[in-house]
């Protein structure tokens, strides 16, 4: 399967910004901190998701990041596709030249699965992760845990 880091922290990174959206634009230094994720790594997917126009950006003090678009418009499957990310598990890319220029006897089977996978991310949406009872209690213990650093730290 295709689905790397890039896709992953697309989807923990979106779904952070909907958790906090009420407290207005989210910097990415927020996200980074809470999430553990390289703050330039979240500006290289945070500039795709913009062009998407999943988010959309204030400059400024007090400015950031809101999502661009009712949560339960944006599904998983529109955020991995943002970043460039595929969720194909065929060898070959969909191309039907996975073996000597032809189909592999497999083929089928691992484009099945890709459609599989495609249809489970698109039928799950931001509004759908945010009123996951497990969500909402990591997202508590990762604000806490960021707090005590930041006391900490000062």
């Amino acid at each position: 399967m295709k689905l790397t880091t890039r896709g992953r922290y697309a989807v923990t990174a979106m779904l952070d910004l909907a958790l906090y959206q009420h407290q207005g634009p989210i910097s990415l230094a927020d996200i980074s901190s809470r999430q553990e994720i390289s703050l330039s790594y979240l500006e290289q997917l945070f500039s795709r998701l913009r062009r998407c126009t999943l988010v959309e950006s204030t400059r400024g003090p007090g400015g950031g990041y809101r999502v661009a678009q009712p949560l339960h418009e944006i599904t998983v499957a529109d955020i991995v596709r943002a970043v460039n990310e595929s969720v194909d598990t065929t060898q070959c890319g969909g191309q039907k030249n996975c073996h000597q220029h032809g189909r592999c006897l497999t083929h089928d089977l691992w484009e099945g699965l890709s459609e599989q996978i495609e249809g489970f991310l698109s039928g799950i949406s931001l509004q759908d992760l945010i009123e996951g009872d497990q969500v909402r209690e990591v997202a508590q213990k990762q604000a806490e845990n960021t707090v005590e650093f930041r006391q900490l730290a000062n």
